[in-house]
């Protein structure tokens, strides 16, 4: 039976048997059984590359450990509230310190970061993911939405529908209209400066 540790775009975790292009974690968050018992366990929400100087990470859903979650893509781990890790992304997120300090310039470690992104991914109301709302012309590529009711990446003048074995319907991008926005704002403005990561940012189903 697949383990429930894929995460989709509005940071909801479901059982698929695939695991995506993208690692990453955000604290325990299953019970001895290996039961999801949370959404999360802590502000520390991280991308990791999926294979890492050897580490190996079977069995899977340890007691006690962090639980082992698994992304399409990075472009649906930025829409579900993660950033890169530090650990095995240190590059990566270097780039991403610097550029988030000319966002946030009185923001310097990790913990800020995370504190703020926490702020932009979780309703504080009801603890579900977090949406905002912007003009369509506003977003970039990479970007994730809610458009007919489900999930969709923008790219370019299209908009292409989410699954957790990638992305497959393509419909227009509409033009003078507001978007429920899934990514959190910070990490839209990440996009927006141009993402080049060390892990893939879209899945090949996006094409291009």
């Amino acid at each position: 039976m697949p383990l429930r540790n894929r995460v989709t775009p509005l940071s909801e975790l479901v059982a698929e048997p695939g695991r995506g292009l993208v690692y990453g974690n955000r604290g325990c968050l299953h019970d001895a059984d290996g039961r999801i018992r949370r959404r999360y366990a802590g502000r520390r929400w991280i991308a990791c590359r999926l294979q890492f100087r050897g580490w190996r990470r079977a069995p899977l859903l340890q007691p006690g450990r962090f639980t082992e979650l698994f992304f399409l893509d990075e472009a649906t781990a930025f829409a579900a509230g993660h950033r890169p890790c530090a650990l095995c992304r240190r590059e990566d997120y270097n780039v991403f310190i610097a550029r988030w300090r000319e966002l946030h310039p009185g923001q310097h470690g990790a913990d800020e970061i995370d504190e703020q992104l926490h702020a932009e991914r979780v309703d504080p109301a009801t603890r579900a993911h977090r949406l905002h709302r912007l003009p369509y012309g506003e977003l970039p590529d990479g970007a994730f939405v809610v458009h007919d009711g489900v999930p969709k990446l923008v790219r370019g003048a299209t908009l292409h529908t989410w699954s957790t074995d990638g992305y497959t319907a393509i419909s227009p991008r509409p033009v003078a209209r507001e978007a429920i926005v899934i990514t959190p704002p910070s990490l839209l403005a990440v996009l927006g400066a141009g993402w080049d990561g060390a892990v893939p940012l879209l899945h090949p189903s996006a094409g291009g």
